[in-house]
Order: C-alpha cells, then sequence, then structure tokens
C-alpha cells in the first residue's frame, strides 16, 4: 500500500477487495454445489416411480443442495475475507518500512 494514500483510503481498497475475494469464492462454491446436487439427484431419483414421489425426491435433494450451499459460500466468505485482512496488514507492515 502507498504512503500517499490517506488511511481511510487504503482500508476501502482492502475491504473492497475482500469483498470481489469473497463474491468470487461464493459464486465458485454455488456451481460446484449445483453440479453435486444434480449428480446426487440423478442417482436417488427412483426410475419406476410415480411422479409425485420423484418431485419429493427432487425437493428434498434440492433444500439439503440449498443448505450445503449456503455452508460453503458463508465458509469461503470467511476464509477470502481472513485471508484479505492478512494480506492487507502485511502490506501495511511492509509500507511502514
Amino acid at each position: 500500500m502507498d504512503d500517499d494514500k490517506p488511511i481511510t483510503e487504503q482500508a476501502m481498497d482492502t475491504i473492497t477487495a475482500a469483498v470481489e475475494t469473497t463474491k468470487d469464492a461464493a459464486v465458485t462454491a454455488v456451481k460446484k454445489v449445483r453440479k453435486a446436487a444434480k449428480k446426487v439427484a440423478k442417482k436417488v431419483a427412483p426410475k419406476k416411480a410415480s411422479k409425485k414421489k420423484a418431485k419429493k425426491a427432487a425437493k428434498k435433494t434440492s433444500k439439503k443442495a440449498a443448505k450445503k450451499s449456503k455452508k460453503a459460500t458463508k465458509k469461503s466468505a470467511k476464509k477470502a475475507a481472513k485471508k484479505a485482512t492478512k494480506k492487507a496488514a502485511k502490506s501495511k507492515k511492509k509500507a511502514k518500512r
């Protein structure tokens, strides 16, 4: 980080970077979970069951997938935020030197 920039601007840059990283991680996590949910749905869905049963199974798997994606998103967001803050702290130390 630059010594020329005011601290508030440096902080905003750091926060913005963290938000962007978090967003990217969340999008990636959701995509992976969706893909996995589709695979599971194919295996779990009964082949000769009635439409109602198939719908229920699909609903259940989608609910589970949504729960998993929420957890994964939260986890990845936390990790990304931690990484960004650590990076910012390191760069501040380097700037001070």
